[in-house]
């Protein structure tokens, strides 16, 4: 049995149980930007909140791309979520490879050029990555100046969080 077919068997027995009110609109508290890898998956626990309060955007790095812009707007002006969390890892895939390295990798194992040069959104060092996006964020106008927007780096060895605060805020420290 394929991991698809094991998982829709166990979506008919989630949804025997599955509680209507849950179908509600939702009012999450906090936007959470943060990577697809799934070691950030418990984030209720890390974040010490109730799922509920999250409104979770997953992206590759997390780069902070138009779409994602789009989606914490939407998370802002229609959810009503106030405050917007960055939160990248340490030992990040996107860390292990260039935009260009993909390119060529996928060009020469694939045999097709056509989709070069993709954007990947590959970085080194996840703090300057950090602080790129929330500049990214702080700087759209549709993003109101009065939504905190902080980053972070969890440690995926220990757990612990770590702030990495923008550059501006670390000129007036």
């Amino acid at each position: 049995m394929s991991i698809l077919d094991k998982a829709l068997e166990a979506n008919r027995n989630y949804a025997k149980n599955y509680d209507p009110m849950l179908g509600k609109r939702p009012t999450p508290k906090i936007a959470v930007v943060t990577c697809m890898d799934p070691r950030l998956s418990d984030l209720s626990g890390i974040l010490g909140l109730p799922q509920a309060d999250i409104d979770v955007i997953r992206t590759g790095g997390p780069a902070v791309t138009e779409d994602v812009l789009a989606e914490l707007i939407v998370s802002n002006r229609v959810l009503g979520t106030t405050e917007i969390l960055l939160l990248n890892h340490t030992g990040c895939g996107f860390t292990t490879f260039t935009d260009d390295e993909m390119n060529a990798k996928l060009r020469a194992s694939t045999g097709d050029a056509s989709p070069a040069p993709m954007r990947f959104f590959s970085f080194k060092d996840p703090e300057e990555n950090t602080r790129e996006q929330i500049k990214k964020v702080r700087s759209h106008p549709w993003i109101a100046k009065e939504v905190p927007v902080r980053g972070f780096i969890f440690d995926v060895d220990t757990g612990r969080l770590s702030e990495v605060k923008a550059l501006e805020e670390e000129r007036a420290a």
